[in-house]
C-alpha cells in the first residue's frame, strides 16, 4: 500500500486494508471462488425446469468467500456460472429478474415445502423490493474483491467497503459528510449482505447520487463478519476524497485522538492485536 493510505488508515485508526469491488473480463489468478452451479432463470422457474436439489448443492454466500479473503488477503470473485448462492447473483448482476422461489425465501417461505426467512412480510413485498433495487446487469465476466493493494496499474475499483465496529463507523461517517458536504450522505437501507457493497452503492450512482451505505444488518450474513462489525461501502470516488481532505478533518483533532484509544481497546478485547 502506498503511503497516501496509509497515511490516512492510520489516522482513522483502522488497521485492516479496505477491499475494492469490479469488474473484469481477466479471471483472477488466485482467490476464493464459487463451485460451478446449475442453471436457473425466471423464464426456466415458469416451466417448472429448475432443479432446485442440483441448485443448492454448491451453494455458498457471497459474503462468506469475501470473508475468507479477508482472512486471508486474498480476492474472491464471482461470475454468472459460478455464483454461490442465487441472491448473490442477481445483487452482482448475473441475473435479473429473481426467481418467485426465492421471493417467498426471503419473506413467508411456501407452506409444507419451504420455511422462510421472514425478513420481509410477504412475496409480494419482496417481489417490489426486487425491483425497485433493479441491480445494474454486470458489465463484465468477473465480479471481484480484493484488498485495494492488489489491484494492478490497468484496475481501478467501482466501491471501496470498509470492515468496521463502532467508533471506526463514526470516523467514517463523519468523513463522508465532511468530504462531500451532505448531511444525507449516509444511507443504510434494506438488504441482503452483498448488495450493501455492490448492488445499493450501485443504484445511488446510477441516480446520481453519491452515497455512502452502511451494511452488515442480513442475519443470514453476521456469521461471516466480526462480532460487533458493519461495512461501510462507498463509491471510488469518495474514497479519492477521503484521501485528498482527511488531514483537513477532526481526524487530527485530541477528540479523535481519544476515539482512537477505544478503538485500539476493543481490538485487544476481541483479540485483534
Amino acid at each position: 500500500m502506498s503511503d497516501r493510505p496509509s497515511a490516512f488508515l492510520e489516522a482513522l485508526g483502522y488497521s485492516e486494508e479496505p477491499f475494492g469491488m469490479f469488474y473484469t473480463d481477466t479471471e483472477p489468478e488466485s482467490g476464493f471462488v464459487p463451485k460451478e452451479g446449475a442453471a436457473f432463470s425466471s423464464e426456466m422457474e415458469k416451466r417448472g425446469e429448475v432443479d432446485f436439489s442440483a441448485l443448492f448443492e454448491n451453494w455458498s454466500c457471497v459474503m462468506g468467500h469475501i470473508w475468507l479473503a479477508r482472512k486471508k488477503k486474498s480476492a474472491a470473485y464471482f461470475e454468472a456460472g459460478r455464483f454461490g448462492c442465487i441472491g448473490g447473483s442477481f445483487y452482482l448482476g448475473f441475473h435479473k429478474p429473481q426467481l418467485q422461489f426465492i421471493a417467498h425465501y426471503v419473506s413467508t417461505g411456501i407452506p409444507g415445502r419451504l420455511n422462510g426467512e421472514r425478513y420481509l412480510p410477504s412475496p409480494e413485498v419482496t417481489r417490489r423490493f426486487f425491483n425497485e433495487l433493479s441491480p445494474r446487469p454486470a458489465p463484465a465476466r468477473f465480479c471481484v474483491f480484493k484488498p485495494l493493494s492488489l489491484f494492478k496499474e490497468n484496475e481501478s475499483p467501482e466501491i471501496v467497503t470498509f470492515f468496521a465496529r463502532g467508533e471506526t463507523m463514526a470516523g467514517l461517517c463523519t468523513l463522508a459528510t465532511f468530504v462531500t458536504e451532505d448531511f444525507e450522505v449516509v444511507s443504510s437501507p434494506f438488504g441482503a449482505g452483498c448488495s450493501y457493497i455492490v448492488t445499493w452503492p450501485l443504484h445511488y450512482l446510477k441516480q446520481g447520487r453519491m452515497k455512502a451505505v452502511i451494511g452488515g444488518w442480513d442475519p443470514s450474513d453476521r456469521k461471516f463478519m466480526k462480532t460487533d462489525e458493519m461495512t461501510f461501502s462507498i463509491p471510488y470516488e469518495m474514497y479519492l476524497l477521503f484521501l485528498d481532505r482527511w488531514g483537513e478533518s477532526f481526524l487530527l483533532t485530541d477528540t479523535w485522538a481519544g476515539v482512537k484509544k477505544k478503538i485500539a481497546r476493543s481490538r485487544k478485547v476481541w483479540g485483534e492485536e
